[in-house]
């Protein structure tokens, strides 16, 4: 792998070029809500708890045109954020989105995930989504950022995953090879991957791949240009997956939609074959379920230094001395149909919706005193993050 300073340069002058995501600015905050970015509900997904701090530093590594530091400014206002990027031009749309949408000032800097030590201090939350695989040394990037967690703290990564990329491999190197000399003229990549598109007959697997699922967003040249023309891309399995973040000394702690890492979705009638999954380790289960289902285009997961602690709340006591709190990525309330962190409906039973009036004062065992509900319907409530809990005195 070449780690030559010319591809930096020319991820730069992309993203000069066309600055992504394209987001529109708004003079309004950023919509809906991402629970990945809000420090409380990540710290409680990661760990089962309320963070006992929220007074915290983030550094949004590889921020781009400012989309994720936007919900990172609005979703943690007792937090200071820092927000880095290589393109001076993708800095430049970055702030002036934060003005626009009445964020807070954040400390931005023209600055390489690389040189990440010239960063004062540590970082209790570190977001990079859509840039390690972009750079030539995806290990360096990743221990530099390392090196800036705090004790305790997390990181939020988000890289590409091959399986579901391979249409888009295809693509690439198409244009590459068409472009030849011209290869890093990004607009002349982008009109010649547009016309490539428009000449392929309409059952090309090519054709029905990108209207199936890429059109809609790379109407926008910037996304076609990020998708397509792009210098620098690593895809990733979990085999090479795991040696990333090994190399990172971190501790991963799990990937953030766990939901698609059950087997039983793929195989569940076939009881046989769950069995005989038993004897595999947990990445040979996640590489199985990725072969199973080659749809993943990406991976998106936690990390964490340690130590990082974690309770999961199996023991009775410390789970009626808790103290729960409504979680903010909960839409809809108050009513007995609400949305989770993931906007899926959830119909809550009226003893549930009771206990969630009487949330954020009293503790889990004093609110059961006056609800006809049991602590399996506790724990379902918070395993679908409609609650933060504070550990109380036992």
């Amino acid at each position: 792998m070449d780690t030559t300073p010319d591809i930096s340069a020319a991820v730069r002058r992309l993203y000069d070029t066309f600055p992504f995501p394209p987001d529109p600015l708004s003079d309004e905050p950023p919509p809906g809500y991402n629970w990945r970015w809000s420090w409380p509900d990540a710290y409680n997904f990661c760990t089962g708890q309320k963070p006992p701090k929220l007074d915290i530093r983030i550094l949004d590594a590889g921020c781009g045109t400012g989309s994720s530091t936007d919900y990172l400014i609005h979703l943690n206002p007792e937090a200071s954020v820092t927000a880095i990027d290589l393109s001076a031009g993708a800095l430049k749309v970055a702030q002036e989105r934060c003005r626009r949408s009445g964020a807070r000032e954040a400390d931005f800097r023209h600055l390489s995930l690389y040189d990440a030590a010239e960063l004062e201090g540590e970082f209790d939350l570190i977001n990079c989504v859509g840039v390690l695989h972009h750079l030539p040394d995806p290990i360096r990037g990743i221990q530099a950022l390392a090196a800036k967690l705090a004790e305790g703290g997390l990181m939020h990564i988000f890289v590409y995953a091959e399986l579901g990329r391979w249409e888009i491999q295809l693509m690439q190197r198409a244009i590459a090879l068409l472009q030849g000399p011209k290869k890093g003229d990004y607009p002349d990549g982008v009109k010649l991957g547009r016309q490539i598109f428009a000449s392929l007959p309409e059952n090309n697997r090519l054709i029905k791949y990108e209207k199936q699922r890429w059109a809609g967003e790379n109407q926008r040249d910037e996304c076609f240009a990020d998708m397509y023309v792009h210098p620098q891309e690593i895809d990733y399995n979990i085999e090479t997956l795991f040696e990333l973040i090994d190399a990172s000394g971190l501790e991963f702690i799990g990937f953030s939609n766990p939901g698609y890492w059950q087997l039983e979705r793929l195989l569940g009638k076939a009881p046989e074959l769950i069995e005989r999954a038993q004897g595999l380790t947990e990445r040979e289960l996640y590489r199985l379920i990725e072969l199973l289902d080659t749809e993943i285009t990406h991976y998106e997961f936690f990390l964490g230094k340690k130590p990082v602690n974690k309770i999961d709340w199996s023991d009775d006591k410390a789970l009626l001395a808790a103290i729960p709190e409504l979680s903010g990525c909960m839409h809809g309330w108050p009513s007995q149909q609400v949305f989770d962190c993931n906007y899926q409906l959830v119909n809550l039973s009226s003893a549930e919706f009771e206990f969630l009036q009487g949330c954020n004062t009293r503790t889990v065992g004093e609110i059961l005193a006056d609800v006809e509900m049991g602590l399996d319907e506790v724990r379902s409530i918070l395993s679908k993050q409609l609650i933060l809990l504070t550990p109380g005195k036992i």
